[in-house]
């Protein structure tokens, strides 16, 4: 095998459209993964079925989480009744943004929801804490969210019928719809819509069926549904809202005569929410015009250039409770304890990253600390440091096999580790104290960029009063599955101390890595072939190469089994995406019937139990209720109505099913059909899943230099530097 991993000057290929994403909505960051919806993929799997074996059954991990956030909403929607009114503004504005406003006001003093979010008033300082108490009480778990009934199901699944539409989508259009959801989709055939995986067309062929010549694509109900549906979809693709011209464009797009007129009624019956952001003072869009000669000195300067921006309540809900927490953690100092003699001599003395992200977490409330996985521990020193201070301190990471890593990285702070899902859940870590906050004085939360809004707004609400947050993460690698870019924007907002880590991963592939995340794919030194280029002429070849790979070549070179071999692939579909390969890999590793569900005891599968979250685990065998799993968490029982949502044959995954986890040997496949969809963190996050060995099969040529070069990660439209910014202190400019 060549070991030069050196390619060719990058081409001019500009990036394409992704294959997931709706043709007339921004395209999910993560394009190469052209199927969100499977495993865990744009898909809102129900309770994963887990129980204990022998005990009554008690709430899944999945079913934890889900009360979890619904608690945040009814928390966040209190907060947001008891504000102020909202805050005049955008007088000035013309054209659609006007209309838009002025639909919110037309609405401001009636029944409808109100659909305008005002600024963020200044957070109010967090109440400093007393001492904490040490002695923790005993986690509570949440109550399981209640289902639809299975009358309620029945009754969905008859209007279903008598539209055509297939009775599995029952389950989830009860859940998504609430009570009485038959005679609201009878009422209205397209919140179909709601139900994830239907698109407009099916929900027209739908609402046809039902209401015949009197389903038009006028109906100011398909308007609202539609665009209910597409901001859905941006959220998918890491949006938390769309800028109203792009969100008009789409509507068009589908067929929505109307686009304004949509928007308005979509915005008075509380829809959807509308938003004016003022512009960056240093954007060009922002920047005014000089008074030229003769200008009239007493003319009134031009009002603030401003974005609208459409967006869902849930998501909007999220990022400003998020943006209040974060403020307060901002403007507070942590509570009493231990001092400045006392941190340093627990480990900040030093001149270390390390030893400057403990001094930086000693003062203040919220830290951020950027890294690779070397890096990983600095705030595992972090935390060791702060137990043996006496405080409680927790880390928490995006899965279990992260979680494992930092574990074994703890010393002297035994149990440490967590899950984020299990943090919030209550199935992991410190549980609740009195008021409901999580019983400890320092969060570490690791792999921060797979942080979405939700998840975030959680955390921090739970967080006590004079807490610490440290959040940690390689900002090279894919951002969250779910909307938002916390971690990203709070690096560029930079509201509180910034510690980059000056700790390099090591050997071939860590300088390879590293040349990448400063957009250089490079040839690199590697003497014991660390580094293999396979170039391959077409995805058979790639498929075959991979195989020789992963049970020949990797294992004889490196002795590394087939099963510590992580293969990496751009998408599911495709000759060479997931679906292809794992039927390879299976038939090569673990031939058999696929006799429970297309799986057999032995098989690599990759579990899902939830949005954005892949552990790898091992089939043990198959039980009446399910499917009994072995993974890095412990024992799984997957029943049997979630295996095919939540399972898939696991030799071969994407790299965001991939972006936490790491192997000793890593094979990244990029077939030829690849390349355009290829972007720098992506490549960045596929080679960093390597330990020891990384082979790369290439078919993409130029392009994969190209892509590494030319196109960094996709931007996301948020809000989050928005609503922070009027909350934080005036830093000085000199």
């Amino acid at each position: 095998m060549s070991t030069d991993p050196a390619a060719a000057p990058a081409d001019e290929d500009a990036p394409a459209p992704q294959a997931a994403a709706p043709e007339d909505a921004p395209p999910p960051e993560h394009g190469p993964e052209e199927t969100r919806g499977e495993a865990g993929h744009g898909e809102t799997p129900a309770p994963s079925g887990e129980e204990d074996e022998g005990a009554a059954p008690a709430p899944s991990g999945a079913e934890a989480e889900l009360a979890a956030q619904r608690e945040l909403r009814r928390r966040i929607e209190e907060r947001k009744a008891g504000r102020e009114a909202p805050v005049e503004a955008g007088g000035k504005l013309q054209g659609v943004a006007a209309d838009l406003l002025a639909a919110v006001k037309a609405v401001e003093g009636g029944a409808a929801p109100t659909a305008f979010i005002p600024e963020t008033a200044p957070a109010a300082p967090r109440r400093p804490a007393p001492e904490p108490v040490r002695p923790a009480p005993a986690p509570v778990a949440p109550a399981a969210p209640t289902g639809p009934s299975d009358r309620a199901v029945d009754e969905v699944a008859a209007v279903l019928a008598g539209g055509s539409a297939p009775a599995v989508l029952a389950p989830a259009v009860a859940e998504a719809l609430g009570d009485g959801a038959a005679e609201v989709l009878r009422e209205d055939p397209w919140q179909l819509l709601h139900a994830r995986g239907v698109r407009p067309e099916q929900a027209d062929g739908f609402a046809r069926a039902l209401l015949g010549a009197e389903a038009r694509p006028d109906d100011a109900r398909r308007g609202r549904a539609v665009t209910g549906w597409l901001l859905e979809q941006a959220a998918l693709a890491g949006h938390t809202a769309l800028e109203a011209d792009a969100l008009r464009a789409a509507l068009g797009q589908r067929a929505v005569p109307d686009p304004e007129g949509t928007l308005r009624e979509a915005v008075a019956e509380g829809d959807v929410l509308v938003f004016q952001d003022p512009l960056d003072s240093g954007s060009a869009t922002a920047q005014a015009p000089a008074a030229g000669p003769g200008a009239d000195e007493t003319e009134e300067p031009a009002e603030t250039p401003v974005r609208v921006l459409i967006g869902l309540e849930r998501y909007a809900l999220a990022e400003e409770s998020l943006a209040d927490g974060l403020a307060g953690l901002v403007n507070t100092p942590p509570a009493a304890g231990p001092g400045p003699e006392e941190w340093q001599g627990a480990g900040g003395e030093g001149r270390g990253s390390a030893a400057e992200l403990i001094r930086a977490a000693a003062g203040h409330g919220l830290v951020l600390h950027s890294g690779g996985e070397a890096a990983r521990a600095e705030p595992a020193a972090l935390l060791t440091a702060a137990a043996s201070l006496g405080l409680r301190a927790w880390g928490a990471a995006h899965g279990p096999d992260s979680r494992a890593r930092l574990a074994a990285a703890l010393t002297g702070a035994e149990g440490g580790a967590a899950t984020v899902a299990g943090l919030l859940s209550g199935a992991e870590g410190p549980g609740r104290d009195a008021e409901g906050s999580l019983a400890l004085d320092l969060l570490v939360v690791l792999d921060a960029p797979q942080l979405d809004v939700e998840s975030a707004a959680m955390l921090v609400e739970a967080l006590p009063d004079g807490a610490r947050l440290v959040l940690s993460g390689d900002p090279g690698l894919l951002g969250s599955a779910g909307p938002g870019r916390v971690f990203g924007d709070l690096l560029a907002a930079r509201p509180c101390p910034v510690v980059v880590s000056r700790t390099p991963d090591p050997g071939p592939v860590g300088e390879l890595v590293s040349g990448v995340g400063a957009g250089e794919l490079t040839a690199v030194d590697a003497p014991g072939h660390e580094v293999a280029i396979v170039p391959v002429r077409d995805p058979a070849e790639a498929v075959h190469r991979t195989v020789q790979l992963v049970t020949e070549s990797v294992p004889r070179a490196f002795q590394v089994p087939p099963e510590q071999t992580l293969v990496v692939t751009p998408g599911h579909g495709g000759a060479a995406g997931t679906r292809v390969l794992n039927a390879a890999l299976k038939e090569k590793c673990n031939p058999g019937p696929g006799r429970f569900a297309g799986f057999d005891p032995g098989d690599r599968v990759a579990y899902s139990p939830a949005p954005g979250r892949t552990e790898l685990g091992q089939v043990l065998g198959a039980e009446q209720e399910g499917l009994r799993l072995r993974c890095a968490g412990g024992e799984v029982l997957v029943a049997r109505d979630r295996v095919a949502a939540t399972l898939r044959h696991g030799w071969a995954v994407t790299a965001h099913q991939a972006v936490t986890l790491r192997a000793p040997a890593a094979v990244v496949v990029v077939p030829g059909d690849a390349g355009p969809a290829l972007t720098r963190d992506w490549v960045y996050t596929a080679f960093a899943r390597a330990e020891r060995h990384l082979s790369v099969v290439q078919g993409v040529g130029p392009a994969l230099a190209a892509a590494v070069t030319d196109r960094p990660a996709k931007p996301r439209t948020t809000r989050l530097p928005v609503l922070l910014r009027p909350q934080l202190p005036t830093r000085s400019t000199t």
